[in-house]
């Protein structure tokens, strides 16, 4: 199993292999002790595991080596288990003191060791401020408050007008019975404990006596007793949408690793960084100073569309995912525009007016005439023809 793990209580890069005990002929999964714990943002990342046949191995992310090993030195459970293990039939003696310390049995309560003392005790140096008024409550009924019409005395109970703070006690160092503040008592002692001394009988730590572990195998070289890659899995449990796995590459070439990465990764990235260095730098300027819509809408409007289009420049998709609306807004205003010239040409060709040659009242008609305009008659754009004679204008 190799790649990240984003969960609590920190992001590391998992690195653990199965490998098979030739005694038992069961397998164990060996995991990295300290696995990498680069900082992962939401940006394409490259994770990379390098195995070399000397049972070293590198990870990489991003290009970047951050942890540099050997198979047998940095896993746990190691890969080798030890020659000698606890004997489990072993017990440890019903006589065995393996307790350190222990209260001294000689030590002795002083005689004016009070248990009882207070922590804290009344101020009898204390003195009631002058004005305080003894006999005038902290809080009184509300002098303006009235009973509801709807309230019924028989089912709901006798009105109480609610309290509010007496306005003297406002005026005055305060109100009621006075009592004495309390200070730390100087006595106070606590619960008293005999000092701890050395146990006399003290023995040690007990341990099991070590026995041969029947179990026990050298393995050097486990990178050779690795089971084939038969397949790809990605195990993902994630509550973040938009996450994808592309690009794998599993083979014996670095070289064709590295390749991969540069046809790829290091292609994608860069244009990531600055799409997302400009949409922070959106977010930013709209969490300093940001023009309502309410205040100003022209400026709230402007703004907006120019930080759109600085984004647009840099990354189109992003410039969408970072601010949808504003993009919808400018490609719903540029449908309206084309909209709106469409339908300007098409009025003005439907209203366009016809050219007639107009005639003198004082000349007669004539056969020729006659035939022209019964010929040639002309009708508005867009309408039907109509085989009348064109007449002149008033």
């Amino acid at each position: 199993m190799f790649g990240p793990d984003l969960t609590c209580p920190g992001t590391k890069i998992h690195f653990i292999f199965r490998h098979k005990n030739p005694v038992t002929g069961e397998f164990e999964e060996k995991h990295l002790k300290q696995p990498p714990r680069p900082s992962i943002e939401k940006l394409t990342n490259l994770y990379t595991l390098v195995l070399h046949p000397n049972n070293t191995y590198d990870v990489l992310f991003n290009g970047e080596s951050h942890n540099l090993g050997n198979l047998l030195e940095d896993f746990a459970p190691s890969v080798n288990p030890p020659k000698e293990i606890d004997d489990p039939d072993d017990k440890k003696p019903e006589d065995w003191v393996d307790q350190k310390k222990i209260a001294d049995p000689d030590a002795k309560k002083p005689e004016d060791w009070d248990e009882d003392a207070p922590y804290e005790i009344p101020d009898e140096e204390a003195v009631k401020p002058e004005g305080w008024l003894d006999d005038e409550p902290e809080f009184i009924p509300d002098p303006d408050a009235e009973k509801p019409e709807e309230w019924d005395d028989e089912e709901d109970g006798d009105w109480i007008a609610p309290t509010i703070r007496n306005p003297k006690c406002d005026e005055a160092p305060g109100c009621g019975e006075w009592k004495r503040p309390f200070k730390p008592n100087p006595a106070y002692k606590g619960k008293w404990y005999a000092p701890l001394i050395d146990n006399p009988a003290y023995k040690g730590e007990w341990a099991p006596r070590k026995i041969p572990n029947p179990e026990f195998f050298q393995d050097l070289t486990p990178v050779k007793s690795l089971k084939p890659i038969g397949g790809v899995g990605i195990e993902l449990w994630t509550m973040t949408e938009d996450i994808l796995f592309d690009n794998i590459y599993i083979g014996h070439s670095v070289e064709d690793a590295k390749k991969l990465a540069d046809e790829t990764f290091h292609v994608k990235r860069p244009l990531e960084e600055a799409a997302n260095k400009v949409a922070n730098k959106v977010d930013e300027e709209e969490g300093e100073e940001e023009v309502s819509f309410k205040d100003d809408p022209v400026a709230f409007i402007r703004g907006r569309v120019f930080k759109f289009v600085d984004a647009a420049k840099v990354d189109p998709i992003t410039a969408f995912k970072t601010q949808p609306e504003t993009g919808a807004g400018l490609a719903l205003a540029v449908v309206t525009f084309f909209g709106m010239i469409g339908a300007l040409f098409g009025l003005v060709g439907g209203q366009q007016a016809p050219v007639t040659k107009s005639t003198k009242k004082t000349d007669a008609p004539t056969p020729d005439d006659k035939q022209k305009t019964e010929t040639a008659p002309v009708a508005p754009a867009g309408g039907e023809k109509a085989d009348t004679p064109v007449k002149k204008r008033k």
